[in-house]
């Protein structure tokens, strides 16, 4: 019958190991004492002899470990070694930063140099967008029924090419004030939506970016159809003020969510000296930051929306609220991190 319990150790062995174990005990402990405060507390918050014996008992507990891999002593202690230096060394030599200077470095260095890194993938994003509104500009004048097949009902709420001119005017400038007490549930309900598009657009990047293409190119066909049915009301300047409000913003944000999935479709059919996993990696990286800000840009699309579109009744200060949000995003995003410039990456490596 075949014994299934271990051989113990030689006696020598055992003798040598508890020798050891009993010399250098004390500074173990102390070592794992301290791990453990910087765990819980952060080493920032420790005492300055504290810090000081950290690294000093971390070297101490690295050679013993050595030492003991070297003679060969029992499991249990060599275990105990391997598990005490490595949560050392993580908290002796893993970045020590808040969740507040993670955040700073976010938005003053990672986002930024995140969509200075992805140049051909905010050109697709955008000239999706600017093909799709050219392509149904130019078929709504051809024949104004293609408005019906790129416009769900629910978003035109009445307003159609069979619309009167006034009526169209009235929904562009609305001073009723019961019209504001629905505008809360509006930016929350307009949020839900742009963030669900946002998001689709960008995760289904991954499959060569056509279908995140395809996405943008159609809302692009709406704002297309819907420009060219004020316009020839006779509103097109209106209806420019009324979009560049909010859409400077909002259709930006779309548009940059398209680019976060072009980088990884990019990364899929034009990796270059490396394997398509290691690009989806590095890609992955400015992807990332280039969704969080598109999610940014849509929360302060949805309150734009919401509650100044329809409060500010002038076309002129439309635009100036607009297109001056959108200079202070651009400057922003061309300006900021450019100390941080040439790491080839967007976010942290």
């Amino acid at each position: 019958m075949t014994d299934t319990h271990a051989t113990p150790p030689p006696v020598s062995d055992a003798i040598r190991s508890a020798r050891f174990r009993k010399e250098r005990e004390t500074s173990w402990k102390r070592l794992d004492a301290l791990v453990v405060e910087a765990e819980k507390r952060g080493v920032r918050n420790m005492s300055y002899q504290d810090t000081l014996a950290l690294p000093s008992l971390y070297r101490q507990a690295m050679n013993s470990l050595s030492v003991a891999r070297a003679i060969s002593l029992d499991q249990a202690l060599l275990a105990y070694l391997e598990a005490l230096c490595a949560r050392a060394y993580l908290v002796i030599y893993a970045p020590q930063e808040s969740v507040r200077d993670a955040l700073v470095k976010l938005f003053t260095q990672y986002i930024p140099q995140a969509v200075r890194n992805s140049a051909l993938a905010l050109a697709i994003g955008f000239l999706a967008m600017a093909l799709g509104a050219f392509t149904g500009y130019m078929l709504f004048f051809d024949d104004p029924s293609w408005f019906y097949s790129f416009v769900p009902s629910g978003l035109s709420d009445g307003r159609t090419p069979e619309a009167s001119a006034s009526y169209l005017r009235s929904t562009l400038f609305d001073d009723n004030p019961r019209a504001h007490e629905m505008l809360g549930a509006f930016a929350a309900q307009l949020f839900s939506h742009n963030t669900q598009i946002a998001i689709l657009i960008f995760a289904l990047g991954i499959f060569v970016s056509l279908p995140s293409f395809a996405l943008t190119f159609y809302n692009g066909l709406v704002l297309g159809a819907f420009f060219a049915m004020f316009a020839k009301a006779g509103l097109g300047y209106e209806l420019f003020g009324w979009l560049s409000i909010h859409g400077v913003t909002e259709l930006s944000a779309i548009c940059i969510a398209c680019a976060g999935g072009a980088q990884l479709g990019l990364a899929v059919l034009m990796p270059g000296q490396l394997t398509r996993r290691a690009a989806l990696r590095a890609r992955g990286r400015d992807a990332v930051c280039l969704v969080i800000l598109a999610a940014l840009m849509l929360i302060a699309a949805a309150f734009i929306e919401g509650f100044l579109r329809q409060t500010v009744q002038s076309t002129e200060l439309r635009l100036a609220i607009g297109w001056g949000i959108g200079l202070g995003w651009l400057a922003w995003l061309i300006l900021a991190g450019r100390s941080g410039d040439g790491s080839g990456t967007g976010g942290p490596a």
